[in-house]
Order: C-alpha cells, then structure tokens, then sequence
C-alpha cells in the first residue's frame, strides 16, 4: 500500500505564518522556521511554505527563509509564492527547498509548467490549484483566490500533468479554514482524472476528515493548517489514529 503523507502548510505573510478563514481574516500564529522545525521533529512527512503576499505584491519569493528552513529542517520541504520563471525555481532550489509548487504563474504562462519540469524533473514541480464552486462548477482562482479564471478543475489540472507537473496540491476556496471536512466528491474525482498524487487541502478539522480524504476519496497526501498551528490535532496522534485505522503511513519513532 502506498504510504500516505501529512503535510502541515504555512502561509508566510510578512515573515511571520499566518491563518485564516476562506483566504481572509488572516491572524498570525508563529515563527515559521520555528514551526517547521517543531514539525519536523513531531513527525510531518513534508512541509510547504507558502509566500502569500509574492504574487500580489509581485515580490521575489523570500529566500533568506527558505535558505534558515533548510538549516533547521529534516523533512523534504516545498515552497512557492512569487515564481515566475525558471530562473525563480531555480534561486529557489538552490537555497535549499526540495520542490517548488507554481499556481498564479501557471495559470498565465501555461508552458512554465513544462519549462521547469523539463529542466528539474516532474518530481521538482507541485502545481497549486485553488478553486470554488460558482454555478455549479470547480472554477480555478488565482492571486490568493482573488481573481477568477475561465478555467475548470479537473480539465485545468489535467493539463498540468500534460505538461509535467508531478504533483496536484488542490485548494478549495470554500472549505479553507471551516474545519468542516475537505472538498471530498472534488478530490474523489480528481484523484480519479489525473494519475499523479493528490494533495487534498482546505477544510481539515478532525482526525476523522484525513481518514475519509485517504480512505473514501483516494488523496496521496493532505495537508491542513491551522488545526496544527493551534494545537487542535497532534501530528503524532493523528498518524497514531491512521495507524489504527489501518491507514499506512510513515513510521517516526
């Protein structure tokens, strides 16, 4: 059986993690190189970091934190925010981060996807969707959910693994931060329309939500925020929960 993956994500605004509901309401939780390495040594199996004000703002992506990530971390990390070009993956790798993950930038510059995975590996690209539902259909989002697009999820992140991309980290707008369960019918069928692994993100609350999104809905990895962040769900009991669940994850201690 395929091992499946906790991965706690932490939004990066200003130096400092941060967490809110739907993209908004944002409040400040921590000292993200802190937080990653506490992480680390809890038992995640990876983390991302995400630059939420680089695509807005149109800043570089924050690589003084990544290069301090590196230092105090043991756990393959991915981060985005702000790449624009394969010379921005590159500085990125560079400085220490084990993948990149590219949402707004592919969404303008399809071929990006292509360009990085040609030079780095599919294995080196994480391609972010954030969606929500309007009128009846998964539509994608970019700039923080700010912007919408003419573009579907399940045919958006098809081509994105056309063009290389190694992993689908998918958002739902919707469900972020409500701890009312992940988007799960979306990540059924997406786990069902592209062959590469699925992240299932947005809406985590209980131990019981990561047991349906691998268990029912077919995710390779799930990643939650502010469950973590506050202490409400134990990285270590919750992969103690999946064990005893007969859900194969990795073994820490």
């Amino acid at each position: 059986m395929v091992t499946k993956r906790i991965i706690p994500c932490l939004d990066v605004l200003n130096g400092s993690t941060v967490k809110g509901v739907n993209f908004k309401e944002l409040k400040i939780s921590g000292n993200p190189v802190e937080m990653g390495k506490r992480y680390s040594q809890q038992g995640a199996d990876e983390l991302v970091y995400l630059d939420i004000s680089a695509t807005i703002e149109g800043r570089g992506s924050f690589l003084k934190l990544v290069k301090n990530v590196a230092k105090e971390v043991n756990i393959p990390f991915t981060v985005g925010g702000g790449v624009k070009g394969v010379s921005d993956a590159a500085r990125l790798l560079d400085s220490g981060a084990d993948k990149i993950t590219i949402n707004s930038a592919a969404v303008r510059t399809p071929e990006l996807i292509s360009e990085i995975a040609t030079k780095y590996g599919s294995q080196f690209v994480v391609a972010a969707i954030d969606a929500k539902i309007i009128d009846k259909k998964w539509i994608v989002t970019i700039n923080g959910g700010r912007v919408e697009t003419d573009l579907e999820l399940f045919s958006w992140a098809t081509e994105l693994w056309r063009r290389g991309a190694g992993e689908i980290l998918f958002t739902s707008m919707d469900h972020d931060g409500t701890k009312m369960g992940f988007a799960c019918d979306a990540i059924s069928q997406l786990t069902k329309t592209v062959p590469i692994p699925v992240i299932a993100s947005g809406g985590a609350g209980t131990e019981g939500h990561f047991y349906e999104v691998f268990t029912k809905r077919g995710a390779d990895a799930a990643l939650a925020a502010s469950v973590f962040h506050f202490g409400e769900i134990e990285i270590v009991s919750l992969k103690k929960y999946l064990r005893d669940s007969n859900i194969v994850v990795r073994d820490d201690f």
